[in-house]
């Protein structure tokens, strides 16, 4: 008698999104199953039209906030990486209930499902911006000091993770993502995204709008990296673990206005915002023998061979600029 092989199926929350889609290009490469449940914010289905015939691909549209403790698009799902959420300063200075529910409650819908299926692995999307206005190399035992409702929410998310690691032994790890970039990401919404900004811009010929002096940096990791990071997360037999996620290399905005090329204006400076982020990498670098593969000069040549994804993005200029942050510098100008 054959023995049947139990299929490898993996469920990704946020799968539609700039980074869910990139990681549910890599399980399928290695032969997973995949099911990805999205609410489809923003048009992202079609960063997975490419896998809509493929029979190892499965969708469904949900909310996380409406999933049920017995949610069957989760039944035999051996891994869970859970991605979904919404994101953005402002929004969240405006809307801080909105983040609390679905960052924070809406990771606790998807535990508990995750809890009564007893997935082997879940692998929880947390921010670096839990870590504030710290201008050093951090690792992972540095002080938790959220600037804005986005970032409290996420760290309050990765908490309940931990927690019920620690309280109903299920096995969680979860990764702190520094400055992630790529193909596929977000070209539309609100201000703040640095790339779709300074792309938009490029294509209409208007100045790239730099935020300060320009020297500010952000260790910006390339989406495929980030990817092939969260699937090691999830393999390995460590669990109750925080990774931290970067290129452990900044690099200054005006570096990335350099390599996209074109004019530059310079617009005042924003509070609650640190003018470096720096993620020491030596334990996901060790513990889970991940290394980033991709070079920032490459990345941003990658993107800029589809810069004419982001003509439908939004154009901002000085102004619009200056009008959408204008509740940022109200609530966040204190806290410099």
């Amino acid at each position: 008698m054959i023995k049947k092989i139990k299929k490898k199926i993996a469920l990704v929350t946020g799968g539609a999104g700039f980074i869910g889609s990139h990681l549910v290009d890599l399980l399928i490469s290695k032969n997973f199953e995949v099911r990805v449940i999205d609410n489809l914010t923003g048009g992202r289905l079609k960063n997975l039209s490419h896998h809509k015939k493929n029979k190892k691909f499965k969708f469904k549209k949900l909310d996380i906030n409406n999933i049920k403790k017995n949610e069957k698009f989760f039944k035999n799902v051996k891994y869970v990486y859970h991605l979904a959420g919404i994101g953005d300063i402002v929004p969240s200075i405006e809307k801080p209930s909105d983040y609390l529910m679905t960052n924070a409650q809406g990771t606790v819908k998807v535990l508990e499902v995750s809890r009564f299926f007893k997935v082997k692995k879940f692998v929880y999307a947390a921010s670096s911006s839990c870590y504030g206005i710290n201008n050093k190399r951090i690792d992972e035992k540095e002080k938790i000091s959220p600037q804005y409702p986005y970032a409290l929410s996420k760290n309050l998310g990765e908490q309940i993770a931990l927690h019920w690691n620690k309280v109903y032994n299920l096995p969680v790890n979860s990764i702190r993502i520094f400055n992630a970039y790529g193909p596929r990401v977000r070209t539309t919404g609100a201000y703040g995204a640095v790339f779709g900004v300074f792309f938009k811009q490029k294509l209409k010929n208007f100045p790239l709008t730099i935020v300060g002096n320009g020297k500010q940096s952000r260790d910006f990791i390339y989406v495929t990296d980030v990817a092939e990071a969260f699937f090691k997360a999830s393999t390995t037999s460590l669990s109750g673990e925080v990774f931290n996620l970067g290129n452990d290399n900044p690099q200054s905005v005006n570096s990335l206005a350099k390599l996209i090329g074109g004019k530059k204006i310079f617009i005042p400076e924003r509070p609650g915002e640190p003018k470096k982020t720096w993620a020491n990498t030596n334990k996901i670098k060790k513990f889970l023998n991940w290394q980033p593969k991709i070079k920032f000069k490459h990345g941003v040549s990658e993107m800029l061979k589809e810069i004419d994804l982001w003509q439908d993005a939004p154009l901002w200029k000085k102004d619009s600029i200056k009008t959408a942050t204008k509740i940022w510098f109200k609530y966040l100008k204190k806290k410099t």
